[in-house]
C-alpha cells in the first residue's frame, strides 16, 4: 500500500529523480525519458509534480513506499545542471548519494532495453554526470532506459533532443511498468531483484 504524508523535513528515506528538459519542445525528446517514466510513476502512486521546490517539480506530499518515505522530484534546471537540485534536496533532508534513484535515458542501450545498476559511472549521461559532481559520489542507484545510439553523421545534442517515432515511444513507455516493480523492489533492499527485473526486459 502506497500512502501519502505532509511534506516534512523529517523521515525521508529517499530521493527518487527523474531527469529531463522542462518545456513542452522536450516532453517526447530522448533526453526526457525520465521525466516521462517520472510521469507514470507518479500516476501509480498517487502524486501530483506541481509544487516548485528545489529548482525541481516536487509531489505535494512526500509519497511511501513500502515503509519508505520519499520525495519525488522533476528538476527544472535543464539536464545538465540536475545535480543542482538533487544536491539542494539532499542537503535538506540529509540523503546520502546511495539513496539517491535516477531515472534517465541511456544511449548506449537500444530503445525498449533496461539496465538498473547501484552506482558507477555516468556512462555519457550528462545530468547523471552532474548529479556525480555535485554530489561528489558516483553512489546513486539508477534506473536507465534505452533510447538507441547516435546514428552517424548525427551530433549527439540534436540526437538526445529528437523526437520519439511513434513505435520508439511505445518501446519506452513499455519499460515504465518495469521501472516502476524495478523502484519498489530497490526501495525494499532487493538491489538484485530490481536488477532482474528491468535487466531482463525485451
Amino acid at each position: 500500500m502506497i500512502r501519502k504524508e505532509q511534506d516534512t523535513a523529517s523521515g525521508i528515506g529517499y530521493l527518487i529523480v527523474g531527469l529531463g528538459n522542462p518545456g513542452t519542445q522536450y516532453t517526447y525528446t530522448r533526453h526526457n525519458a525520465g521525466f516521462l517514466c517520472m510521469d507514470y510513476i507518479a500516476v501509480e502512486c498517487g502524486a501530483e509534480l506541481k509544487k516548485l521546490k528545489f529548482k525541481s517539480l516536487v509531489a505535494y506530499n512526500i509519497v511511501r513506499f513500502g515503509g519508505q518515505k520519499c520525495l519525488v522530484m522533476k528538476p527544472q534546471t535543464y539536464m545538465n545542471a540536475s545535480g543542482e537540485a538533487v544536491r539542494e534536496a539532499a542537503s535538506f533532508y540529509k540523503i546520502p548519494p546511495e539513496r539517491i534513484v535516477v531515472l534517465c535515458d541511456d544511449i548506449n542501450l537500444e530503445v525498449g532495453r533496461m539496465r538498473v545498476r547501484a552506482k558507477g559511472s555516468d556512462g555519457g549521461q550528462r545530468g547523471l554526470r552532474n548529479i556525480v559532481l555535485q554530489m561528489n559520489a558516483d553512489t546513486m542507484p539508477r534506473i536507465r532506459m534505452g533510447v538507441g545510439a547516435k546514428p552517424e553523421g548525427w551530433d549527439l545534442a540534436d540526437w538526445v533532443l529528437s523526437s520519439f517515432s511513434k513505435p520508439e515511444g511505445d518501446a519506452v513507455a513499455s519499460c515504465f511498468p518495469f521501472a516502476w516493480d524495478g523502484l519498489r523492489r530497490l526501495l525494499a533492499g532487493d538491489i538484485d531483484g530490481a536488477m532482474q527485473i528491468c535487466n531482463s526486459k525485451r
